[in-house]
Order: structure tokens, then sequence, then C-alpha cells
């Protein structure tokens, strides 16, 4: 736990991350998947990035977007 306190402490960049992961994983779950090819999309694919959402955790999209 210790360890974990000083991760914190003496790296302020480290809590910027988060929130940044955290931002950009709540705006992936509440934004619907735009269509490919889109400028929306482009942007999608940035904040699925940043969100880390990657592999079988990506939203696939169900085509009616």
């Amino acid at each position: 736990m210790e360890t974990l306190f000083e991760l914190l402490q003496e790296n302020p960049w480290f809590s910027v991350f988060t929130a940044a992961v955290f931002f950009a994983s709540s705006l992936a779950a509440v934004l619907p998947t735009p269509k490919e090819g889109s400028v929306l999309a482009k942007i999608y694919s940035v904040v699925d990035l940043l969100a880390i959402n990657i592999g079988k955790a990506k939203d696939k999209g169900d085509g009616k977007s």
C-alpha cells in the first residue's frame, strides 16, 4: 500500500493519466458506435484508444447507426 502512495505522490502524471482513461471509458460506454469512414468514427477510434478498449472489450457496433 505504501508503494502505491509513493507512486501517486512522486508522479503527478499518474492521476492525469487515470482521469483521462476514466473520461474516455465513460464516453465510449455512452456514445453509439458511428458508421465506418466518417469523421466521427475517427474521433471515436481515438476515444477507444484512450479508454484502452482493445480486443474483446472493443464495441463492434451493430451496423444500424
